[in-house]
C-alpha cells in the first residue's frame, strides 16, 4: 500500500554502462549486455534480445563519430541511466561536447505518437530538473531500430534509424563549446531533482519534515513562504490577529506552500505550551477537499502513520469547534486549502445539518481564532475560476464580510496581493504584497501558459492564440492530445508509461455529463461514489483489488480530481459542455433536485471543464464520443491544437 516509493537522494546514482566513447566502442557487446542485465537484475527475455539487437549498431554508430570528430574521445555513453529518485531510464544519453543526447530506442519500423512523447520527455524534464542540463542543449531522439534513415520530427522529437544516429549527433551538435558536460557531475546523484507531485511532497514533509531543494519550485514558491512567515512571527510578537491571502493559479503550488509552512520547520519557535505541558504545533493545515484529505490520509497511513494529524477536513474542524463556544483550537496558525470554495451560510447548513448562529465557513473560521488566546493568523490559500459546487459561489466576498464583522471588536489585518483590493479595497488594514501570488505554474514542468490555454479553449478569455500555445506547450514537453476512439486513449497512456510504475494515468469526466457511461466511462453517480481515492490514486498495478487509477477501470469526476494530480489524465468530454454554433452550452447537462441552490449553472459547468483540463502534469488526452452533438467540439479542439490520436505519428 502506498505507491510512491521514497529514493535516497544520497546514494551513488545508477546506471547500467558508463564510459567514454572510444572505451564503449572498443567494449564487447556481450560484456556490455552482462553488465546491463546485471545492474537490472533479471532482465525479460526480450529486453535481452533487445540489447543483443541495439547495442552493436550503436556502437558503430560511436565509432563513426569518432572517425569524423576528434574531440568524440572525450564524449560519454551511458546506458540504461536511471533518474535519481524515480525509476524510468533513458535507453541511453550521449554526453557530447556540452550537448546532452537522450536516446529512446523501440524496436520497430514506425513511430508511435505514445513513443515520441515518451522521448519527448525524458529530455523535458532532464531540462528542468538536471543542474547540468539547465543551460545545455537537450536534445530528444526515438530510434526506431527496424527504420533506415531520418524518419521525421514531432513535437521536437528527432525519430531515425539506428544508421543515422551519427549525422544526427554531428548536425545537433553545433560548433564546439567551452562548457562540456563532466561525466561525473552529470552522474552525480545530486545533479538531478525532480519536482515531485502533491502526493510525493506531503509524503516528504511528513516523515523528513523538509522538501527537496528544486530550484523552480524554490524560486516560485519561496518567497510566498517567506512572506507568510514573517507575517506570522509578527502577529505573533505584536499579539495581533491576521488573515493572509495567497492566491495562485491552478498547478502553481498554493497547497505546497501551505504544506510547508504547517509541517516544516518555518515555525518551530512559536511551539505553544497551553499550560498541560504538551506544546501544541503552531499550525493546522485544514481542507475542504474530501478527496485530497482521503488521499493524503491515505497514502501517509502507510507512511507510517499519523495522516489524520497531518492534513484534516474543514467539516471535523467546523463541527468540532462550533457546537461548543468554549472549545479553544490548540493551533495558532489555521491554514484554509482552497479557500474560494469556502461555503456560505445555506451550504454550511446543509452539510452541518445545523447552523445556529448563521454563519459562513469563514465567518466560523474567524470566529475560531478569536477565541485563540493572545495571537492568530488564518491563511486562506485561493485559486481563481475553481468552485464547482453550489454554495461556492460568493468567493472572497465571504472572507471580507468575515473579518470586517469581527474587526467591529479586534483589529484584524488582512494580507494579500494586490489583486485583493478589488475584493478588500477600502478595508482599512489592507497590506499588499506581489509575493502573495504565484504565477508560476509548477505542475506543468517547464511548460507554461497552461492556464491561458484553458481559459481561451472553455471561451473564459477571448483574442487567444489556441494554436500558438498549444504549440508552445508541445514543444515544452506538455501535450494535448485527442481521439474519438476510447480504446486508442487506453493504449496511448498505457504503452507511454509501460517502463513506468509510478506514474498515474486515470480516466476523469465531469459530473454533468448523461452520455458518457455508454461509451465506456463510468461517471454517472452510482459508479462514481463507490471509488475511493486513496487507493485509486496511490496504488500501483500490483494492487490485487484492482482499484488504481492505472486500470482505467472507474472514473473520477471533477468533484474528485480538484486538488490533485496526475501525470496524464483521460478526459471524457461530456454533452454537458458543448459548442452550438460557435458558442458553449450546458443545455445537454444533467440536472439535480438541488439545481435551485446554484446561482449561476453555466460558470460551474464552465469550471468544471477548467478543473478537468488542468489535473495533468504531462499529457491531457481527450476522448470525444462519436457522437453528433460534440462533431462541433471535436472540431474545434483540434483547431485549437489537440492532436488527434487516430491518425498516424510518422
Amino acid at each position: 500500500m502506498g505507491a510512491y516509493p521514497v529514493r535516497d537522494e544520497h546514494a551513488e546514482a545508477r546506471h547500467g554502462w558508463a564510459s567514454s566513447f572510444p572505451e564503449f566502442r572498443a567494449a564487447r557487446a556481450s560484456e556490455v549486455v552482462a553488465q546491463l542485465s546485471a545492474f537490472i537484475g533479471e532482465p525479460s527475455i526480450e529486453q535481452v534480445r533487445a540489447w543483443d539487437e541495439s547495442i552493436p549498431p550503436l556502437q558503430g554508430q560511436v565509432d563513426e563519430v569518432l572517425t569524423r570528430e576528434s574531440r568524440a574521445v572525450g564524449y560519454e555513453a551511458i546506458l540504461e541511466y536511471e533518474l535519481p529518485l524515480e525509476f524510468r531510464r533513458p535507453d541511453a544519453i550521449l554526453l557530447a561536447g556540452g550537448s546532452v543526447f537522450v536516446l529512446e530506442m523501440k524496436g520497430q519500423s514506425r513511430a508511435l505518437r505514445a513513443d515520441i512523447d515518451q522521448a519527448a520527455a525524458y529530455a523535458r524534464d532532464l531540462r528542468a530538473y538536471h543542474r547540468e542540463c539547465e543551460t545545455r542543449p537537450v536534445h530528444p531522439i526515438l530510434v526506431l531500430t527496424k527504420a533506415h534513415g531520418r524518419v521525421g520530427e514531432r513535437s521536437g522529437v528527432q525519430i531515425v534509424g539506428m544508421d543515422v544516429i551519427d549525422d544526427v549527433v554531428e548536425r545537433m551538435n553545433g560548433v564546439a563549446t567551452p562548457n562540456p558536460v563532466e561525466p561525473e557531475m552529470f552522474l552525480a546523484r545530486s545533479a538531478y531533482r525532480p519536482l515531485p507531485s502533491l502526493v510525493e511532497a506531503a509524503r516528504e514533509l511528513f516523515q523528513s519534515r523538509t522538501l527537496r531543494r528544486i530550484y523552480r519550485a524554490a524560486t516560485a514558491t519561496g518567497p510566498a513562504v517567506d512572506a507568510i512567515t514573517s507575517i506570522i512571527h509578527e502577529a505573533a510578537a505584536a499579539g495581533e490577529r491576521r488573515l493572509v491571502l495567497l492566491t495562485g493559479l491552478p498547478g502553481a503550488g498554493k497547497t505546497l506552500v501551505g504544506l510547508q509552512i504547517a509541517h516544516a520547520a518555518f515555525l518551530d519557535d512559536l511551539l505553544v505550551d497551553r499550560g498541560d505541558g504538551k506544546p501544541t504545533a503552531p499550525a493546522v493545515f485544514l481542507s475542504g477537499n474530501g478527496p485530497l484529505v482521503e488521499v493524503l490520509q491515505y497514502e501517509l497511513r502507510s507512511a507510517g502513520g499519523g495522516g489524520r494529524a497531518f492534513v484534516r477536513g474543514v467539516k471535523q474542524y467546523v463541527d468540532t469547534y462550533s457546537k461548543s463556544l468554549t472549545s479553544v483550537p490548540p493551533e495558532h496558525v489555521l491554514i484554509f486549502d482552497e479557500a474560494q470554495r469556502a461555503f456560505d451560510a445555506k451550504k454550511v447548513s446543509k452539510v452541518h445539518g445545523t447552523n445556529p448562529n448563521g454563519r459562513s465557513e469563514p465567518e466560523h473560521f474567524v470566529e475560531f481564532a478569536r477565541r485563540v488566546p493572545g495571537w492568530c493568523v488564518v491563511i486562506a490559500l485561493i485559486g481563481g475560476g475553481q468552485e464547482i459546487h453550489e454554495g461556492e459561489e460568493a468567493g472572497l466576498g465571504l472572507w471580507r464580510m468575515a473579518v470586517e464583522e469581527a474587526s467591529r471588536s479586534d483589529r484584524w489585518i488582512v494580507h494579500g496581493p494586490p489583486a485583493a483590493a478589488q475584493s478588500f479595497g477600502g478595508y482599512q488594514d489592507l497590506r499588499l504584497d506581489d509575493r502573495l501570488h504565484l504565477g508560476s505554474e509548477l505542475r506543468y514542468h517547464v511548460a507554461t501558459h497552461q492556464h491561458e490555454f484553458v481559459a481561451g479553449l472553455i471561451g473564459e478569455t477571448d483574442a487567444v492564440d489556441l494554436p500558438r500555445i498549444a504549440h508552445d506547450l508541445d514543444m515544452s514537453g506538455y501535450h494535448l492530445r485527442i481521439t474519438r476512439d476510447l480504446d486508442v486513449a487506453k493504449s496511448y497512456l498505457r504503452t507511454r508509461y509501460a517502463d513506468d510504475p509510478t506514474a498515474r494515468f486515470g480516466m476523469i469526466a465531469s459530473s454533468r455529463d448523461k452520455d458518457l457511461e455508454r461509451f465506456g466511462m463510468p461517471n454517472g453517480w452510482n459508479a462514481t461514489k463507490s471509488v475511493r481515492y486513496g487507493p485509486w490514486y496511490a496504488e500501483t498495478e500490483d494492487d490485487p483489488s484492482r482499484r488504481s487509477c492505472r486500470f482505467l477501470r472507474d472514473c473520477v469526476t471533477e468533484f474528485g480530481a480538484q486538488g490533485l494530480e496526475l501525470d496524464a489524465v483521460l478526459l471524457g468530454w461530456g454533452t454537458d459542455y458543448v459548442l452550438d454554433g460557435g458558442r458553449w452550452s450546458n443545455a445537454g447537462m444533467r440536472r439535480y433536485a438541488h439545481d435551485s441552490l446554484v446561482e449561476d449553472p453555466f460558470r460551474l459547468r464552465r469550471n468544471a471543464y477548467r478543473v478537468l483540463l488542468t489535473r495533468a502534469r504531462d499529457a491531457t488526452v481527450v476522448f470525444v464520443p462519436p457522437l453528433r452533438v460534440l462533431d462541433e467540439t471535436y472540431a474545434y479542439l483540434v483547431a485549437s491544437g489537440f492532436v488527434s490520436l487516430d491518425e498516424s505519428a510518422l
